[in-house]
């Protein structure tokens, strides 16, 4: 499977402790099978960062997704769960990661999934409430790689300038 990643310069080792803690689904490694969402977070990384876009392509061997790796995957639409495990990651008050997957596969949480985060937090809806809003709204899909182990079942094709 081609997985992508959009970055702000080519990466030649995958480094995990360079992700940042409250992410959808935490600390890891994230990319997308939709090269124009990969290439839209190239651009807007470039853009806040400075360097230069980049769209790096890797090889996914779909056999970790039957291995003994810990793998959660989320449907591809909004669900409560998959809107309450985004909830935790995002939350600042959690300091330690909340969970211990190698991979996790789900939608990703764009500014309209922020807003209903934080419609949620307010106690202007229940989670069951805010995902369901989401439900019919596409959301592009993210693949998440927390552990070294998951990461040597992605094998790097191309990096270029986008």
């Amino acid at each position: 499977m081609t997985l992508y990643h959009g970055t702000n310069a080519d990466i030649e080792a995958i480094d995990l402790t360079k992700g940042l803690r409250y992410k959808d689904f935490g600390k890891g490694f994230y990319l997308t099978p939709d090269k124009t969402t990969a290439i839209r977070m190239a651009q807007k990384k470039a853009r806040l960062f400075g360097g230069i876009p980049t769209l790096i392509t890797y090889e996914l061997d779909e056999s970790a997704l039957q291995s003994d790796l810990r793998v959660k995957i989320f449907p591809v639409k909004a669900s409560v769960e998959w809107f309450l495990f985004v909830d935790a990651n995002r939350d600042r008050k959690n300091t330690e990661p909340i969970h211990d997957y190698d991979i996790v596969i789900g939608p990703i949480a764009d500014d309209g999934v922020v807003l209903q985060l934080t419609n949620y937090r307010e106690g202007i809806y229940t989670p069951e409430q805010a995902a369901q809003l989401l439900q019919d709204k596409y959301l592009d899909q993210q693949y998440f790689f927390g552990t070294e182990r998951a990461l040597s079942y992605l094998h790097k094709i191309n990096a270029e300038t986008v």
